[in-house]
């Protein structure tokens, strides 16, 4: 399973050009075959993101939430086991979302992501730059 970061699904509605076309490709298949995954810290991220002002969803968060669900992305709750791994993480900074999405792609995905603070990360870990 594919699993994105928080601004994968944000770029890919709005068009972005940041969002690869091979990444892009990648998603739009995902999704198609019920294969694309986001994890529920994302939603938290891009609240704290609107509350402080660093962009504006012209709709509901709720609804936005419920739109890219219905649209195929499966969300991926955190639990215990994640939140270890998350804990665990080492030489990674203390984002929490980051760290996060991280541990929960450890479980098995592959994160798509342009953070080049994960992509660059030394771990053992499955990743697709959405940025190509």
């Amino acid at each position: 399973m594919i699993l994105i970061d928080t601004h994968v699904p944000l770029w890919h509605e709005q068009g972005d050009h940041r969002l690869g076309s091979q990444a892009r490709q990648v998603f739009e298949l995902a999704l198609q075959e019920g294969d694309a995954a986001i994890s529920a810290i994302s939603f938290w991220e891009v609240g704290m993101r609107m509350q402080k002002g660093h962009f504006y969803l012209p709709f509901d968060l709720d609804a936005w939430r419920r739109d890219v669900l219905d649209h195929g992305l499966v969300e991926i709750p955190i639990d215990g086991a994640i939140a270890a791994r998350a804990g665990l993480l080492s030489e990674m900074h203390g984002d929490p979302a980051d760290r996060l999405i991280m541990a929960t792609a450890l479980a098995g995905h592959r994160l798509m992501t342009a953070d080049q603070r994960i992509l660059g990360w030394p771990g053992r870990m499955s990743r697709l730059d959405a940025a190509k």
